[in-house]
């Protein structure tokens, strides 16, 4: 059996999600901070040991990983970074109220959560536009809201905006009215009020992949951690999984990945246990003190 180490900063933007719909096993939906708290239960079963902490540096010491947090110091074998990423809010007075409730980020995740409600997408480019074509599957009723911002979209999203019709709001937006986490109308500069039920922003997003560029792990070009499909990353023995590589951003797609990490790291351990002989160390001690043959009948 390995010894595992979780160390939890706190941050996990899964504390955002009043429901998760799409992962396998909860029908009805989990609360993202209730599946973080299955998710504890189930490892320690297996004796996986917790930490609250939060690491500020690491680096190499000879073969192992030192991994400085601002409680104390870990030394790892092996080392899987998931710190995921940061959804950018609108820098809007009131929308940060609404996080995960009622401020979306992810058409794909959360189109269901808004059928037939009013949105609005915050944001003045071309992932504006798609979000706003992508949703009308969900409802009629979708808007654009560059807050103060000229459109940066191309001629080609221009047209689809035409041709779709979506309505397009350029003055800036000076607060969003919201109630019990609810978003319920934005008000714009000029005074008009937009009832408004969600909204979604294209702003960005950023990376949290301080860590692995202490240890100079290789980087995208969009600013993620580059992986192969065993969640290897450019540096030997360290793996990344989650958000922070250019996975699909789902906490499901994130598990999945965790998993092919753990297979991965575990198989190289123990390819390494042949080539240091520590499995042949092991053995002896069990052949010294354990019943290794088993009875005849």
């Amino acid at each position: 059996q390995r010894d595992a180490l979780v160390i939890d900063s706190g941050h996990s933007m899964a504390k955002w999600e009043p429901r998760v719909e799409n992962y396998l096993g909860f029908p009805d939906g989990v609360a993202g901070e209730e599946l973080l708290a299955h998710g504890r239960v189930q490892a320690e079963r297996y004796e996986v040991r917790f930490a609250d902490d939060e690491i500020a540096a690491v680096k190499r010491v000879e073969a192992d990983f030192e991994v400085h947090g601002r409680e104390r110091t870990y030394r790892a074998q092996r080392l899987l970074l998931a710190t995921g990423i940061f959804h950018l809010p609108p820098e809007i007075t009131g929308v940060k109220e609404g996080l995960g409730h009622s401020m979306l980020f992810c058409k794909d995740c959360d189109g269901v959560r808004v059928r037939g409600q009013r949105i609005a997408i915050c944001g003045a480019n071309t992932e504006a536009v798609e979000y706003a074509l992508g949703l009308l599957h969900y409802s009629p009723c979708v808007v654009i809201a560059t807050n103060g911002e000229k459109p940066r979209w191309s001629k080609q999203h221009a047209a689809w905006v035409e041709e779709y019709k979506i309505p397009v709001y350029e003055p800036r937006i000076l607060d969003v009215e919201h109630q019990d986490r609810q978003i319920l109308a934005l008000h714009f500069e000029q005074g008009e009020r937009l009832k408004i039920d969600y909204i979604f922003t294209t702003r960005g997003d950023i990376f949290h992949t301080g860590l692995a560029e202490q240890l100079g792990a290789k980087l995208d070009s969009d600013g993620q951690i580059e992986v192969d499909q065993c969640m290897r990353t450019s540096v030997p023995g360290f793996y990344a999984a989650g958000c922070v590589t250019p996975a699909n951003c789902q906490m499901i797609i994130a598990a999945g990945q965790g998993a092919a990490a753990a297979q991965a790291i575990n198989r190289d351990l123990f390819e390494a246990s042949l080539r240091n002989h520590s499995l042949s160390r092991f053995r002896e001690v069990q052949l010294e003190t354990e019943d290794t043959v088993p009875e005849s009948a």
